[in-house]
């Protein structure tokens, strides 16, 4: 890849370009305004960085790229208005999270949308990293050793912007060989549901329990859940002062082991596995107060786990579960599909939960989508013929 241009002027169109300027970044969006396909990444620094944010946008059309970034221009909404135009399919890769940041930062919506991983995988392949499909489809080998690099930092060196590069400059081409093997396997229908989902993804706020959606959580006694979240905002404050990963100020297993071991003293904390050094001499004081805090909580005010609403009992759940999983294991191994992706787990109980008698019944599961329930739905309704009549989900009661 040729060295980038900070202005453009005379470079070859298809050089990247490094725009941070407003009026760059206005000369660029005007020259691409008549495309109707574009190429997305954003970077953020989520893993040095307390509060992720929007640090670089990369943009490429199919005889341009850009990196845009937007900290000295701020938000660039000529670029948003292309990327809410139905008329412009937007290419991404794995777009979930990239959609939640510029909603978030930007208050952008996109609409027509291709996200390369998720063909990928309705075309059955089990490695669809961006890098894994660039070297599949297209022989093209993109450097890792940026990865984890702090994109938030000032100036980006040149690797760093050749690196973000990389991500958009040949994601029109994949996307038209993963677009080509869909039609060409029937399969065009899926991901256009799939894709029109991604539509109006927005950023979830926090709510302040984030803490119980932590891996292990579910482990932990009322009390310690307490002691739990007395820590974890304790760490918030100490990582958003510093404006560093939480992490990295200190990390969840340790937090975990404290929750349990409850520990009263400098000397007891010095033994939770993983301690780091710096915090046990400068904040040893501070995590035990929060354990204090978090003993000290009164029994009926002890964090509790959200209460879902339990179905009355059903005997033949269970059975119903495990007949159509064996039918989604049996369809996706004729399909050469993950079975997860052909159909969910979660989606395979709600079928089992409204047992339909008919393909129409079937369409009422909301969770099911519309490309599953054709290709699974006639094996599905006689699997469940032997279960005799439709349980209704009516009955049921909080738990």
């Amino acid at each position: 890849m040729r060295p980038m241009s900070h202005d453009g002027s005379a470079r070859a169109e298809s050089a990247p370009r490094y725009l941070d300027t407003a009026d760059a970044v206005g000369r660029f969006i005007e020259a691409i305004a008549h495309e109707r396909l574009i190429a997305i990444d954003t970077e953020g620094a989520s893993f040095h960085r307390f509060v992720d944010r929007i640090y670089l946008l990369q943009i490429s059309t199919r005889d341009r790229t850009a990196v845009i970034d937007p900290l000295p221009i701020g938000v660039p909404t000529a670029l948003g208005v292309m990327l809410e135009d139905p008329a412009v399919e937007i290419v991404l890769h794995d777009a979930d999270y990239d959609l939640r940041l510029l909603q978030r930062d930007y208050g952008w919506s996109a609409r027509n949308i291709f996200d390369t991983r998720i063909a990928a995988q309705l075309l059955g392949l089990r490695a669809f990293g961006l890098a894994a499909l660039l070297e599949r489809f297209l022989g093209v080998k993109i450097e890792k050793k940026f990865q984890r690099a702090d994109w938030s930092m000032r100036p980006l060196t040149a690797g760093m912007l050749e690196y973000a590069a990389q991500d958009t400059i040949n994601l029109l081409a994949l996307r038209d060989r993963l677009r080509s093997d869909l039609l060409g396997m029937g399969r065009w229908d899926w991901a256009a549901e799939e894709f029109e989902r991604l539509e109006g993804t927005r950023w979830a706020e926090d709510t302040g329990d984030a803490f119980l959606r932590m891996k292990g959580a579910r482990d932990l006694t009322r009390r310690e859940l307490a002691i739990l979240r007395e820590l974890v905002a304790w760490r918030d404050d100490v990582a958003r002062a510093a404006d560093r990963a939480a992490f990295r100020v200190l990390g969840n297993d340790p937090l975990f082991e404290i929750a349990r071991l409850k520990p009263s003293s400098r000397d007891e904390l010095s033994r939770v596995k993983g301690m780091p050094r710096g915090v046990l001499e400068a904040r040893s004081d501070d995590v035990l107060a929060a354990v204090r805090r978090g003993i000290d909580v009164p029994d009926a005010d002890l964090p509790r786990f959200q209460r879902g609403t339990r179905w009355d009992r059903d005997p033949n759940f269970e059975a119903r579960t495990a007949a159509l999983k064996t039918i989604r294991d049996e369809v996706a191994t004729e399909l050469d599909l993950d079975p997860g992706v052909l159909c969910s787990r979660e989606r395979l109980e709600a079928v089992a939960r409204r047992n339909p008698a008919n393909m129409a019944e079937l369409g009422e599961v909301r969770e099911l989508r519309r490309w599953q329930a054709a290709v699974l739905g006639s094996r599905f309704i006689v699997a469940l013929e032997r279960y005799g009549s439709p349980q209704r989900p009516a009955a049921i009661r909080p738990v």
